[in-house]
């Protein structure tokens, strides 16, 4: 654990309060070196839930440092979520990104209790990516701002976005878990080879062989 793991020590917390945890062996991809940029990776087995991945990354002497946190459910139809955190001379950027790799369509109802969430931050910038593969199925409740001196309140959205995706897990039917993981391994698979700004910075750092486990094996679980 580092000192800038915020949301995969809560994402970690709260899922074990319900579920059973177990760590999974990375072997040597677990901690990854290149060019100056340190990578630690932890996944676990979620019990009865699906898989989760936290990655960190910390470069530039602590001037730049990264956390990912993945949570892809397979035993309920819910949304894949990915939150990214990422600090850079002295500017944070925060998203808690959500994609429609269920079965079934996320009820309404349920939508409204994001769009709610997204709605709290709306004085702080929004971090604009451009235009990528994915935009399609990213909900639109994704909350993506960036600014100074906003980790406090940055930390804050991604709890109660978390915290929110519990309870719904609740309301959400159950599903067949093959089904909903050949979901989640499509949508791994085509982040690897289609790309985006973390996928491409790590291929470019470690091969594509590494970083096909990286992706699509230790952050969603395939």
């Amino acid at each position: 654990m580092t000192e800038f793991d915020r949301m995969g020590s809560y994402a970690l917390r709260r899922l074990a309060e319900g579920y059973a945890v177990r760590p999974l062996d990375l072997g040597t991809d677990a901690q990854l070196s290149k060019k100056g940029m340190h990578f630690f990776t932890r996944s676990y087995e979620i019990q009865d839930l699906g898989h989760l991945c936290i990655m960190t990354m910390n470069a530039m002497m602590g001037l730049m440092q990264m956390e990912t946190v993945v949570l892809s459910v397979t035993a309920k139809d819910a949304p894949l979520v990915n939150f990214d955190w990422i600090k850079a001379m002295g500017k944070e950027t925060f998203m808690a990104e959500f994609y429609d790799c269920q079965l079934s369509p996320l009820p309404q109802d349920l939508t409204a209790a994001y769009d709610d969430l997204k709605s709290r931050d709306q004085d702080l910038p929004a971090y604009e990516s451009g235009p990528h593969w994915y935009d399609p199925i990213r909900y639109p409740f994704t909350y993506a701002k960036t600014a100074k001196g906003a980790d406090d309140r940055f930390l804050a959205a991604g709890k109660a976005y978390f915290d929110e995706y519990l309870r719904q897990l609740s309301l959400l039917p159950d599903c067949d878990p093959a089904a909903k993981a050949e979901k989640v391994r499509t949508f791994a698979n085509t982040l690897f080879t289609s790309g985006g700004p973390a996928v491409d910075q790590v291929k470019s750092l470690f091969g594509d062989e590494i970083a096909r486990r990286l992706v699509c094996s230790h952050m969603y679980g395939g």
